[in-house]
C-alpha cells in the first residue's frame, strides 16, 4: 500500500472561543474551513480524493482507536482507492477523538467526514456524542459494509418468476439517522432482493449493520412469511412450478472498487473511440538470441524478459511514428503528441488489471528497463504503487506471451491513449525460405495486435507504426541506434 500525505499548507486559524472546529481537506483541497461548535476545538478529517477519478472510497480497515496518540508520518487508516489500496497517513499531533466510519465501510464519498482529531488528550471524552451531523454532514447513516461473498441456492428462472403484486413497497436506502421515521425501513440492495424472492417483509426486520441497516444475513435467518395474501398465492405458485426442477447454484461477488472503474471506464472506451485492429506476424528468433546473449554475460545483475525488449522496441517505433504516441482530449478538441514515450503495463493482480507506467521508456537502456517492470509489478501485487506510479501514460502493452494457449488476441483501448498493443505467445511455425531445400524453415513467430482510435491515427499510419515495430524486434540491434 503506498502512503498518502496529508499536511498543513496554512496556520491554522485560531478563532477567539475555544469552541471551534477546523476541517482537515482533502489532498485536493488545501485550506481549513473553520465555523462555530460545541465541542471543544477539533479538526474532522474528511475522505480524501487519492486519485483524479476517485469519487469514492472504501475504508478498509482504522489503524488507530479513539484515545490513540497520533504522530506525523504515521498511517492512521488504509484505504481502497479506485486504484489501488494506500495507507492513509496524518502529518500533525493531536489525539484521535472520534471515529465516524467505521472499518469496513464501503462506498464513502469524497469529502465525507470519517474522524475528528483533538490537539489536547483531556478534550477526547468530549466527543463520545459527536456525530457526523455535527461535523457539517447532512447524511450520517454511513454506507454499509459490502457484504462477502455469499453461495446461495434459489429456483431456477423459470420457477421464481411473480406477479408484480408480490413486491414489497420500495424503501428508502439512506437519510439522516437523527431524522429518520419509524416507519422508514433502512436494507441493503442484496436484502431487498432475498427479500423479494423468498416473499419476505423487512417491516419488523431488526438489522445488524451500521445505523440498523437490514443486510442479506439478517434476511436470510428469518422464514420466509407472506406480505400479503397475494404474495402466499404468487409464492404457492412459484413454489409448486418448482417441483420437479433443479435449483439453480450461484454465488454472487461484490464489486470492489477497482473493478467498477474498470467497468466504467472500458465500457465508455469501446462505445466511445473508434477503433481498427492491425496485427503482424513477428519473427522472434534474433530477440531470443539476443536476451539469450545478454542474460549469460550479465552474472545473475539482470535477467531480461521477452516483454522488457518488447518495452524498447515499442518505444523506439513510437518515436519513428510520433502519431501513435498521442491522445484525443475532447474536452479542449485537441490531438496532444508527447515528446517522450511513457509505457504503461498491463498487470493481472488479484483485484483487477491495474497498468502501472514506465517513463520515459525511449531514452532507458534495457537493465534499467527490466529492474523497473519487475519492481512495479510487485508494488502492484502488494497493493503498494503511488498514483503517479499507474496514472498517465502513453501506449500501453498487454502480454499474454507467457500462457502458450494464447496465440493472438484484441485488447480495448486504455483511454485517453489512442495505442495498446497485444501480445501472444511465440510459436514454432513454418516460413517461407527460398533458400531451404524444402522451401521453408521453422522459424520462432510472435503475433502481436494493435488497437488504434482512429481518431487520432488513421489506418495508414497505424500500419506503420506496426512495420517499424516488426522492423525493429526482427533486427533487434536497431534499438541501439
Amino acid at each position: 500500500m503506498s502512503s498518502i500525505l496529508i499536511t498543513r499548507s496554512t496556520p491554522l486559524l485560531r478563532l477567539s472561543s475555544r469552541y471551534a472546529a477546523r476541517r482537515l481537506p482533502s489532498l485536493a483541497q488545501q485550506s481549513f474551513r473553520h465555523y462555530a461548535s460545541k465541542f471543544p476545538e477539533h479538526t474532522v478529517i474528511d475522505m480524501p480524493a487519492l486519485s483524479p477519478t476517485m469519487t469514492e472510497g472504501n475504508l478498509v480497515k482504522w489503524y488507530k482507536k479513539v484515545g490513540d496518540k497520533l504522530a506525523p508520518g504515521e498511517a492512521i487508516a488504509e484505504v481502497e482507492t479506485d486504484k489501488a489500496a494506500m495507507d492513509f497517513e496524518f502529518q500533525d499531533d493531536g489525539y484521535l477523538a472520534k471515529i465516524l466510519v467505521p472499518d469496513g465501510t464501503n462506498e464513502i464519498p469524497v469529502n465525507k467526514p470519517i474522524a475528528v482529531y483533538v490537539e489536547d488528550e483531556a478534550d477526547v471524552a468530549a466527543f463520545e456524542s459527536f456525530t457526523a451531523a455535527d461535523a457539517g454532514d447532512s447524511t450520517t447513516a454511513a454506507p454499509a459494509a459490502a457484504p462477502a461473498a455469499e453461495s446461495k441456492s434459489e429456483p431456477a428462472p423459470a420457477a421464481a418468476e411473480k406477479s408484480e403484486a408480490s413486491k414489497p413497497a420500495k424503501t428508502g436506502t439512506s437519510g439522516s439517522a437523527a431524522s429518520a421515521q419509524t416507519d422508514r425501513i433502512i436494507a441493503s440492495p442484496l436484502a431487498k432482493k432475498i427479500a423479494l424472492d423468498k416473499g419476505i417483509s423487512l417491516k419488523g426486520v431488526k438489522g445488524t449493520g451500521p445505523h440498523g441497516r437490514i443486510t442479506a444475513k439478517d434476511v436470510e435467518s428469518i422464514k420466509a412469511a407472506p406480505v400479503a395474501a397475494s404474495v402466499g398465492t404468487a409464492s404457492a405458485s412459484a413454489a409448486g412450478a418448482a417441483a420437479g426442477s433443479p435449483a439453480a447454484s450461484y454465488t454472487d461477488i461484490p464489486l470492489t472498487n477497482m473493478r467498477k472503474v474498470i467497468s466504467k471506464r472500458l465500457t465508455a472506451s469501446k462505445q466511445g473511440a473508434p477503433d481498427y485492429i492491425v496485427s503482424s506476424s513477428i519473427s522472434v528468433s534474433k530477440l531470443l538470441k539476443l536476451r539469450k546473449s545478454l542474460n549469460a554475460s550479465a552474472d545473475g545483475r539482470y535477467k531480461l524478459t521477452i516483454n522488457d525488449l518488447l518495452v524498447k522496441a515499442i518505444a523506439k517505433a513510437a518515436l519513428r511514428v510520433p502519431e501513435s504516441n498521442s491522445s484525443y482530449l475532447e474536452d479542449k478538441d485537441v490531438i496532444r503528441q508527447y515528446s517522450t514515450v511513457d509505457l504503461s503495463i498491463a498487470v493481472s493482480t488479484p483485484t483487477g488489471l491495474i497498468t502501472p507506467i514506465v517513463k520515459n521508456a525511449d531514452t532507458k537502456g534495457l537493465k534499467s528497463i527490466s529492474t523497473e517492470i519487475k519492481e512495479l509489478g510487485k508494488k502492484a501485487k502488494d497493493n503498494k504503487l503511488k498514483p503517479e506510479e499507474f496514472q498517465g501514460g502513453t501506449i500501453t502493452i498487454s502480454n499474454l506471451g507467457m500462457n502458450h494457449a494464447v496465440s493472438m488476441f484484441t485488447s480495448i483501448l486504455n483511454p485517453p491513449q489512442a495505442v495498446i498493443l497485444a501480445v501472444g505467445t511465440v510459436e514454432k511455425k513454418a516460413v517461407p525460405d527460398k533458400a531451404n531445400q524444402f522451401g521453408f524453415v521453422f522459424d520462432d513467430v510472435m503475433t502481436i495486435t494493435g488497437t488504434f482510435d482512429h481518431r487520432v491515427i488513421d489506418g495508414a499510419k497505424g500500419g506503420d507504426f506496426m512495420r517499424e515495430l516488426k522492423t525493429i524486434v526482427e533486427n533487434p540491434l536497431e534499438m541501439l541506434l
